[in-house]
């Protein structure tokens, strides 16, 4: 496997803390709430949980992928400023498709090799506020044929340069390594049980901050919150986990003709948000999440873009000098079943130490925020089970893979 990329290692680097918004279904009870204010709410919740004053906060590094309201230019700036954050700090978008969460840690890390202390990091995705868009009326129509307006969440899938949608490049993964509709939709019914149990057993509660309908001052700004729909009151759990059986799953029809992928092991379509404090670990007044040690990022064929986190991976274990037994946990997100388990093949992981409280299959997937949620739920597995390493890693649209190493900060306090 090829060991080019970027490779980026910290020495210094910790997670603080993290916290995320629940995960709630395309056009459910946050689809009328701006990312911009699903971040705001992100970003309030980590730094108070972090005991970070907005103050302390020397950048700011936020994602989202579409345009999802018209102020979406503002994003970072407004997220910044709406937490707090003192005008002066300055505030970068940030974008790498489905690892943009990952990314943000990535940058934040590299930030602090150039002098910040505190950088806060948000990722906020509104699936559900994607538009119906046209490119073409800006300049009018020609005689008699209009051009249409286009579902933006639907044609984003499409990938022109391997003129195939990112559900046909799983299929591809899918024949390559042999993985048949049966074997798809048994790591699906998997995704969905651990998820499910994990919320009856309220692991992901620790996540979580609950939405609730308020309004952000700040002084010199405008005003602006979240306003929930009528009789909702507070939003506190994800919305997708559900009870399933293969036999439901089995009776789903494929989105391509003669392919495994499917709307039940694919993953959910969601809106959410998660933000994380990234600091200096020597600067760290108590213990933190985790030490943030590397992050790397590859490319790989359009035609398969969902094997991207296979070639990262091995970048990262050849760069650490580690051993893939010498990692007790990997959280891979599952963007579809035969993705996921053709990276796992490629590197031939032990599964048991694979998405142990399911994935995005079950718990969705809003693109800039996912990548915050695999490495919070991967570090509280590092530390309620005492274990030491830990890998998050994304495949990424257009043909990449992105993965970042963490370690439990107890075994080197």
């Amino acid at each position: 496997m090829s060991s080019a990329g970027l490779c980026t290692a910290f020495d210094d680097a910790a997670i603080v803390d993290m916290v995320r918004t629940p995960w709630v279904d395309l056009g459910g009870a946050l689809s009328a709430v701006s990312p911009i204010d699903l971040g705001i709410k992100a970003g309030r919740a980590v730094l108070a949980r972090a005991g970070i004053a907005p103050q302390a906060v020397d950048s700011v590094l936020a994602g989202s992928m579409a345009q999802a309201s018209f102020d979406a230019y503002f994003l970072p700036r407004h997220v910044g400023l709406y937490c707090g954050v003192p005008q002066a700090v300055p505030a970068l978008a940030v974008q790498r498709i489905c690892g943009t969460g990952l990314e943000l840690l990535r940058q934040a890390g590299e930030q602090l090799r150039s002098g910040a202390q505190q950088v806060l990091c948000v990722g906020a995705e509104s699936m559900s506020r994607n538009p119906i868009a046209a490119y073409e009326h800006r300049n009018g129509f020609r005689l008699g044929a209009p051009v249409g307006f286009k579902d933006f969440l639907w044609e984003a899938l499409y990938d022109p340069a391997a003129g195939v949608d990112m559900i046909g490049t799983a299929d591809n993964l899918a024949r390559e390594y042999g993985l048949h509709r049966e074997c798809v939709d048994a790591w699906a019914l998997r995704s969905h049980q651990r998820a499910l149990r994990a919320q009856q057993q309220g692991w992901f509660d620790e996540e979580i901050v609950g939405v609730t309908a308020e309004t952000f001052d700040v002084e010199g700004c405008l005003p602006r919150g979240i306003e929930l729909p009528r009789g909702v009151s507070e939003i506190s759990r994800d919305s997708h986990p559900r009870t399933t059986d293969a036999a439901a799953l089995a009776r789903l029809r494929a989105v391509h003709r003669d392919g495994v992928q499917t709307a039940g092991n694919s993953c959910a379509v969601v809106d959410g948000a998660a933000a994380a404090v990234v600091g200096r670990y020597s600067a760290c007044t108590r213990l933190p999440l985790a030490r943030l040690l590397m992050a790397t990022a590859v490319g790989v064929s359009p035609h398969t873009m969902g094997i991207g986190p296979a070639p990262a991976i091995a970048l990262l274990l050849e760069r650490s000098g580690l051993r893939l037994e010498q990692i007790d946990r990997f959280e891979i997100n599952e963007a579809q079943a035969a993705q996921v388990l053709a990276v796992a093949r490629a590197l031939r992981l032990d599964v048991e130490k694979l998405n142990v409280h399911g994935g995005a299959i079950a718990l969705g997937h809003p693109l800039a925020a996912t990548g915050l949620r695999l490495v919070h739920t991967l570090a509280r597995q590092l530390r309620r089970d005492g274990l030491r390493y830990g890998i998050a890693a994304a495949c990424i649209g257009g043909g990449q893979g992105m993965a970042l190493l963490i370690e439990n900060p107890q075994f080197t306090a």
